[in-house]
């Protein structure tokens, strides 16, 4: 990403806003509430405009990218407040994003992504809403995987959930090490990501404020 930057009528969200992922890296972004972590997963994901600089994915210019396209390319996200569809139980609402992108393999991926995450498994028959919140977030974690064979971008994927399934959540990271699969996490702080990161950045008022090994 180079000089990034992203408006809402005359409020600056992001200003020049510029990093790098290698393949296969771990990386956070680490910011208080309101410093732009989510602005920033949304404009990779095209959910917001970007007004100047660009987004390099492997050979694509993200920004010339349709949002509904990037999915195709590799990249799977989690939103921080899950966005599961109340009624589908937890394995519809993993393979949404494979109907949307026809992908071929899915029953292969899925099976994949429930040796990595059996719990899921077990309670892949009942409806989101039926989930307790921390079972809610694996299974958003679990539709991000989906697709998400490149680029993976979890937005405060610890947050408000109970510690033992936090640690869950990072085990579940730790695991995904040997699949060459990037990550991008954004959280408010690194307490349950020791361990696991290559890379942290620091965003402070939308503009990136420094970056060191983790």
């Amino acid at each position: 990403l180079e000089n990034l930057s992203i408006s809402f009528g005359r409020d600056a969200l992001l200003e020049r806003a510029a990093f790098q992922i290698d393949a296969g890296e771990r990386v956070c972004l680490i910011g208080r509430n309101g410093a732009g972590k989510t602005t920033f997963m949304r404009s990779v994901m095209g959910q917001l405009k970007v007004k100047a600089g660009s987004i390099e994915f492997e050979h694509f210019e993200l920004v010339k990218v349709h949002d509904f396209k990037r999915a195709h390319l590799g990249i799977g996200f989690m939103p921080e407040d899950r966005r599961l569809v109340p009624d589908l139980t937890a394995e519809d609402n993993g393979l949404i994003p494979a109907h949307a992108t026809d992908l071929e393999d899915a029953g292969d991926r899925l099976d994949w992504i429930y040796g990595l995450m059996p719990e899921v498994a077990e309670f892949r028959h009942r409806s989101a809403n039926q989930l307790s919140g921390g079972q809610q977030k694996l299974v958003a974690l679990a539709r991000a995987l989906m697709v998400g064979t490149k680029l993976l971008l979890l937005d405060e994927p610890t947050e408000g959930i109970a510690p033992i399934l936090a640690r869950r959540m990072v085990e579940v990271l730790s695991d995904l090490k040997n699949e060459g699969l990037s990550v991008l996490i954004a959280e408010s702080n690194d307490t349950h990501l020791k361990g696991l990161l290559d890379t942290m950045y620091v965003i402070e008022r939308g503009s990136i404020a420094g970056n060191g090994a983790a």
